[in-house]
């Protein structure tokens, strides 16, 4: 059954405050190969005007994870996981993350359609500072293949 484009606009509620570490940002730049200092070492990132290590720009898919999981497990909304690619992704930056951060997400639906059999879902998350300050907005397309 096709999603619901009525879902359209609708937003979740704001996730738990989420504070980023140094060892997570070293974690995750070794993971992807993300060699530049700045993200290893907090002197070089001080030289570069960061309050700390700056995670590589991909980071925040890891502080939105609860958020996303929002979506997915969304009862009336009847996101079949199991059938679902990950389909893009974009990132537009107010601010770098850095450690010590403490964010939060807020998500929204921003487009259900269908083509080919298939079901489309863009989400728009917004990454924001415990103040409300912004850090990052993620836009994430996922592909709901059908049954055929």
């Amino acid at each position: 059954m096709p999603m619901d484009p009525s879902f359209v606009g609708r937003s979740y509620p704001p996730t738990a405050p989420y504070q980023v570490g140094r060892e997570k940002i070293r974690e995750f730049a070794t993971a992807i190969g993300a060699t530049d200092p700045a993200h290893h070492d907090p002197d070089a990132a001080r030289a570069l005007g960061h309050s700390d290590v700056v995670a590589p720009p991909t980071f925040p898919v890891v502080v939105s994870e609860r958020a996303s999981q929002q979506v997915f497990t969304d009862p009336q909304l009847g996101v079949d996981f199991a059938r679902v690619v990950h389909g893009d992704q974009r990132f537009a930056y107010t601010r770098p993350v850095v450690a010590g951060d403490e964010l939060v997400c807020r998500t929204t639906i921003e487009e259900i359609t269908q083509r080919g059999g298939h079901d489309f879902l863009t989400t728009r998350i917004e990454v924001v500072t415990t103040t409300g300050d912004p850090v990052v907005t993620m836009w994430s397309k996922m592909v709901v293949r059908g049954e055929g």
